[in-house]
C-alpha cells in the first residue's frame, strides 16, 4: 500500500467486498446483489456511479453481482457511501457468507418449483457477511435443472416436487414418458411404471398429462453441503430434505453455526466434511426437524 498516492481507510479496505488489483495500486470493489436482483434505476446509478468515479466498464459476475474495475483506493470512501444511497452496497469476498444466488424460480420459470429468489433474500437478510473459518457460498435452484450449480456449493437447496399418480385412472398413453428426462417412466402393457430410483423429482411429467390425473406432492427443498467449483469441483453431499422455507433457514441457521464452531481456516470446507463428523451431524440435522 505504500506506493498509493492519496490517504486510504485502511480499515474500510479490508472488508470483503474490496479485492486489491494486480497493480496494488488499484482495486475492485464487489458489491451485494441477492438472486442478482436490481431495479432499473439502480441499473442507471450504477452507471452513473461509475462515470462519476471513471470506472468505464462494469463486470458481472458468475455470483449473480457487480464488480467495479480499477477503483482509486484513496476514493473508497465516497464510493461506497455513494453504493449504499443507491441500494447496491459493499459485497463480500472473503472468510464469510457471500452473495447468495438464485434462479428466477417460480416467478418467472416454467418449471420452477419454489420462490428461490424469496428464500435467497431472506438468506441473505439472515447470514450475508457473517464472518467463518471459511467462505461459505449459498445457491439455490428452484427446480432440478440446476441451472445455478447450488450442489457445486458449500450449502445447496433445490426446490423438487414428487409426482403422483393413479393407477386406477392412468390411460396408459404415455404422453408423460416424453417429458421425462431420465427416462425414469415406462409403460408396460398399458400400465405406467415410474422407476423411483430414477425420478429426478422435477415435475416435468405433471403438467402434460392431457387427462390431469397426474397430480404432486407440495414441493420440498434439497439441501447439500460441501460442494465446490473451481480447480477441482465436487458435488456436496445430500444432508436433509425440509418442507417448508421456515425450515430451510433453520437448517442453514444450524450449518453456519456449526462451521462457526467446528470447521478450520485454511481448508475449504468440502475437505473437512469427514474430519468434522458429517454423518453425525446430519442425525443432529434430522432430529432437529423430526423431532
Amino acid at each position: 500500500m505504500s506506493q498509493l498516492h492519496s490517504p486510504v481507510n485502511q480499515t474500510l479496505y479490508s472488508r470483503g467486498g474490496i479485492i486489491t488489483e494486480g497493480d496494488p495500486n488499484f482495486c475492485i470493489v464487489r458489491l451485494r446483489m441477492p438472486a442478482g436482483m436490481i431495479t432499473p434505476a439502480q441499473m442507471q446509478g450504477l452507471g452513473e456511479i461509475a462515470s462519476r468515479y471513471g470506472i468505464n466498464d462494469l463486470h458481472f459476475t458468475t455470483r449473480q453481482t457487480v464488480e467495479l474495475p480499477h477503483v482509486d483506493p484513496s476514493r473508497l470512501e465516497d464510493l461506497v457511501r455513494d453504493l449504499e444511497r443507491n441500494g447496491t452496497p459493499l459485497g463480500a469476498e472473503r472468510e464469510e457468507v457471500v452473495n447468495v444466488t438464485a434462479c428466477l424460480g417460480t416467478r418467472h420459470c416454467k418449471f420452477g418449483i419454489i420462490d428461490s429468489v424469496a428464500l435467497a433474500q431472506e438468506i441473505d437478510r439472515k447470514f450475508f457477511g457473517r464472518e467463518l473459518p471459511v467462505k461459505v457460498r449459498i445457491a439455490i435452484s428452484s427446480c432440478p435443472n440446476g441451472c445455478e450449480s447450488e450442489r457445486l456449493n458449500e450449502i445447496g437447496i433445490t426446490g423438487t416436487r414428487r409426482p403422483v399418480r393413479d393407477p386406477g385412472l392412468c390411460t396408459g398413453c404415455g404422453t408423460c414418458t416424453h417429458y421425462c428426462r431420465e427416462k425414469a417412466i415406462e409403460v408396460t402393457d398399458g400400465v405406467v411404471v415410474l422407476h423411483k430410483d430414477l425420478c429426478m423429482e422435477c415435475g416435468f411429467c405433471i403438467l402434460p398429462c392431457p387427462f390431469r390425473l397426474i397430480s404432486a406432492e407440495d414441493p420440498e427443498y434439497r439441501i447439500t453441503i460441501g460442494g465446490r467449483r473451481g480447480r477441482h469441483p465436487k458435488v456436496g453431499r445430500h444432508l436433509i430434505t425440509v418442507k417448508t422455507q421456515e425450515d430451510v433457514i433453520r437448517v442453514v441457521d444450524r450449518i453456519i453455526y456449526w462451521i462457526y464452531r467446528q470447521a478450520s481456516s485454511g481448508q475449504m470446507l468440502p475437505e473437512q466434511l469427514d474430519e468434522l463428523e458429517f454423518d453425525e451431524f446430519k442425525k443432529s440435522i434430522v432430529k432437529m426437524i423430526e423431532g
